[in-house]
């Protein structure tokens, strides 16, 4: 008798392709999971950024005895003279700019020349400096910089980015030209040349929105400084919305603005779109810093009321962010 050895059986056609069905529908179920993992770790991120920005706010008045302004605008010399539609002139430094040396960016700031205005071109280099702290992982930051416009199109100004910005209360104040007119419009926090205190925050500061997120993906905002004459527009999926002045680039409101038409509140990720609303990438909302150093997720669907009555930093309205979904 002969002994005859079997050859292997190989896998059947059928079989190989259920395998790979089966492959296919784990990885299907498995990569929900990772990128909500992932995203869960670019907000945690995104949030530490702006309890960091906490801190140093609350550091800049521990010292000085007030909170940054918004930004900087100080009519005169290398700083021109105030632009006719928004009252801007410079320097134009923001609250992130004057708020670097409690953000261990006190050499940063440092390497600017101070005696110009901050779109000078003796500031060009420090100008385009990235900061990662300023920079959210979920936002869409495909270029570290971009270029400040007016309305011609034409170039003012190279600046870094930043995906946070200032809150300036319930009212749309980016073309008062008046200081004095500005400080009893604007309801807020930070706006143009503000001087507050932790004693003008009436509402309680764990009541009172300072700040929230931005993206690219949305609109363009930096941590250098605000142009006078530049245009804060959006991109072409939010273009209907139509572009701004330049102070949204760090500051934005909540609404509803008395001269706007219509009248509107903008929760974070509201479907308008507009430049000066706050816009994160993160699904369902953004991270907001309040004044008492906590950052919370405010979804896009909170209550509209609310949400304008914390935007404001002495309305009378008492009621706490718990309310907030």
């Amino acid at each position: 008798m002969h002994n005859r050895q079997l050859a292997p059986r190989g896998f059947t056609l059928v079989e190989l392709l259920v395998v790979i069905a089966i492959i296919g529908l784990l990885i299907g179920l498995l990569l929900p999971a990772v990128q909500a993992a992932r995203e869960a770790a670019r907000r945690g991120s995104c949030l530490n950024n702006l309890k960091q920005v906490g801190i140093a706010l609350t550091q800049f008045h521990d010292v000085t005895g007030r909170f940054p302004s918004a930004y900087e605008s100080t009519p005169g010399g290398a700083n021109g003279t105030p632009n006719a539609d928004t009252g801007d002139a410079g320097p134009g430094w923001t609250c992130l700019f004057q708020s670097l040396p409690y953000l261990e960016g006190a050499n940063l700031q440092q390497s600017f020349n101070l005696t110009v205005p901050s779109w000078s071109p003796l500031n060009a280099t420090a100008a385009t400096t990235v900061v990662p702290m300023f920079l959210c992982p979920s936002a869409a930051n495909d270029t570290p910089t971009y270029d400040v416009l007016d309305q011609s199109g034409n170039k003012l100004a190279a600046f870094s980015r930043s995906n946070y910005v200032a809150n300036a209360g319930r009212e749309d104040v980016w073309e008062i030209t008046s200081d004095a007119e500005l400080r009893k419009v604007a309801d807020g926090p930070f706006y143009r040349n503000s001087r507050l205190r932790i004693a003008d925050m009436t509402d309680g500061l764990s009541n009172t929105v300072f700040f929230g997120e931005q993206t690219p993906f949305h609109s363009d905002s930096t941590w250098v400084g605000i142009v006078p004459g530049s245009v804060t527009c959006p991109t072409e999926l939010f273009a209907f919305a139509g572009c701004d002045a330049a102070a949204p680039q760090i500051n934005v409101h909540s609404g509803p603005g008395e001269d706007e038409f219509p009248p509107v509140i903008h929760p974070p990720n509201n479907f308008v779109g507009y430049v000066d609303e706050m816009y994160a990438q993160h699904p369902g909302g953004c991270n907001v810093l309040f004044g008492d150093g906590s950052v919370r997720f405010v979804a896009e669907t909170s209550n509209q009321l609310v949400w304008a009555a914390l935007s404001t930093r002495a309305g009378g309205e008492p009621e706490g962010a718990g309310s907030l979904p």
